[in-house]
């Protein structure tokens, strides 16, 4: 259901590999959500929270320095989403997983989709322009 189809691509290497790895824990968390056989998913959403936090972390790092090292025109519009994201992240709060976790794991897809397509069709494609 996730997957990184050919519009999502910038041409950057490093950015595509990345931005698939990113749709690719969207799609472990849309499989989660939906396996009925796991009783308890509380671990398994507490490692995919941490995961897509720090993946998501370091992606940023990476394209932040890649527009640093173009000398990118539109890099600080990007640090501010890239910022706003990094905020939505730290708002997930996972004390509270427990309670709802498929309403949690429905929360992180709809909020990573979102951001991912919104994100990489508006912004990041014009990086490599």
């Amino acid at each position: 259901m996730y997957e990184m189809k050919e519009e999502y691509y910038t041409g950057i290497k490093e950015i595509d590999d990345e931005h698939k790895t990113l749709f690719e824990i969207a799609e472990e968390a849309y499989e989660l959500r939906n396996n009925e056989f796991i009783a308890d998913k509380y671990d398994n959403v507490r490692h995919l929270l941490h995961r897509l936090k720090d993946y998501t972390l370091m992606h940023f790092d990476h394209e932040e320095a890649y527009m640093e090292r173009i000398n990118y025109k539109r890099m600080f519009t990007q640090k501010v989403q890239h910022d706003e994201f990094r905020e939505k992240l730290e708002e997930l709060d996972l004390e509270n997983i427990d309670e709802n976790l498929d309403d949690t794991i429905d929360e992180i897809l709809v909020f990573l989709t979102d951001w991912l397509i919104e994100h990489i069709l508006e912004n990041d494609k014009l990086i490599a322009e």
